[in-house]
């Protein structure tokens, strides 16, 4: 009985999205080293998520209402194991990837995940550059893993910090997590030479907004880019509300009245972030602003699931099943080729319509939720 049990659970976790299965094409086709789409958007980055699960419940992202103690996570025989997924990674880095950013879920909580960085690590592009690696991580764990992350490999680090008070962040988190360990993790991450490190802070209107000039002020001369990030309608469980979305642009305003900014240009194309600098010479600041201000234009990520499914866009409903490609015998010229072929017909490009109709469909089908494929 117990068995009957796993097995449908295993079941019922790995069909929860739609999935399609790649049919090999007949003709064979040797990677170029560059992958553009039907929108003439070249493949640059790839965000791997390597676990579903989180130790925090954060409101907009895994809310503990739907992912509570009876919630189906994706049982171990469904995760790609390491060899997977660095083999998946150097056929995307042969069609022109350079960067790869692991993700969850919260990264860490895989275990030995510094081995995957190390089998990463040694990829190299066409051209014969290292790859980029980075993690995106609460930083819960961070101050006691830094050094093994650095060791491994890790190239940067990107922590998500919603706020500074410490009431706010622990209902936020909705675990009473202390904002001080987090910022113990970005100290030490910053000490072994994991940087810049980046602070990612989820601004949503009425909840943590009052915290953005101070979170300026914290990190302004700090050598840590902050960036603000607009409250997105990702998956279907954190109850979004437009009229919680912060617009960037006046993010932008409250900083500039407190700490004069000035534009940057992009480090390069496809960036999520628009770039500010301190007048002063105190750093950077950003904002990604999904909602207000679409990027889909020049979009370069691909998303690998837990699972592996290959999905186009955060906002996406449904995914491509390499997993079964690398499980089933199919060559790395074979899953290449299929990989080419799902970019190149890749038009996604949700937000700009989100953004031009204010709004999608109300048949539109669920979107996944960010902790399975990775923010």
């Amino acid at each position: 009985m117990t068995e009957t049990i796993i097995r449908l659970t295993d079941l019922r976790s790995d069909a929860r999205y739609t999935t399609h299965t790649p049919q090999i094409p007949a003709q064979i086709r040797a990677a170029a080293g560059h992958l553009e789409d039907a929108l003439a958007r070249r493949l640059h980055d790839l965000r791997i998520s390597v676990t579903d699960r989180c130790n925090f419940r954060c409101v907009y992202c895994m809310p503990k209402d739907v992912f509570d103690k009876d919630y189906a996570f994706l049982p171990q025989s469904s995760l790609l194991s390491f060899e997977e997924i660095e083999r998946a990674a150097r056929l995307f880095v042969e069609h022109g990837v350079e960067k790869l950013r692991l993700t969850g879920g919260e990264p860490l909580l895989r275990k030995h995940i510094e081995r995957l960085i190390e089998m990463l690590a040694r990829l190299r592009t066409p051209s014969g550059k290292p790859v980029d690696i980075t993690l995106t991580t609460n930083g819960s764990l961070l101050a006691r893993r830094a050094q093994s992350l650095k060791d491994a490999g890790l190239t940067r680090v990107t922590v998500s910090l919603d706020s500074l008070d410490d009431t706010i962040f622990r209902q936020m988190n909705d675990v009473d997590f202390p904002v001080a360990k987090v910022l113990e993790g970005i100290a030490e991450a910053q000490h072994v030479g994991l940087g810049p490190v980046k602070v990612n802070m989820v601004v949503k209107r009425g909840t943590n907004d009052a915290d953005i000039v101070p979170m300026a002020r914290h990190f302004h001369g700090s050598g840590v880019i902050l960036r603000f990030i607009e409250y997105m309608d990702v998956g279907t469980s954190n109850g979004w509300r437009m009229d919680e979305v912060l617009p960037s642009a006046e993010v932008i305003a409250r900083v500039n009245d407190a700490l004069a900014v000035e534009p940057l240009e992009a480090n390069y194309p496809g960036e999520t972030a628009q770039r500010w600098r301190y007048r002063d010479g105190g750093g950077e600041v950003g904002v990604i602003s999904s909602v207000t201000r679409a990027f889909c234009g020049t979009c370069s990520r691909a998303r690998l699931s837990t699972e592996g499914k290959l999905y186009l866009c955060l906002f996406a409903s449904a995914g491509h099943d390499l997993r079964t490609l690398l499980r089933n015998g199919a060559s790395d010229a074979q899953i290449s080729t299929v990989i080419g072929d799902i970019w190149h017909g890749r038009t996604d490009r949700y937000s700009a319509l989100r953004t031009a109709a204010t709004g999608l469909p109300e048949n539109a089908p669920p979107k996944v939720e960010m902790s399975y494929i990775g923010g």
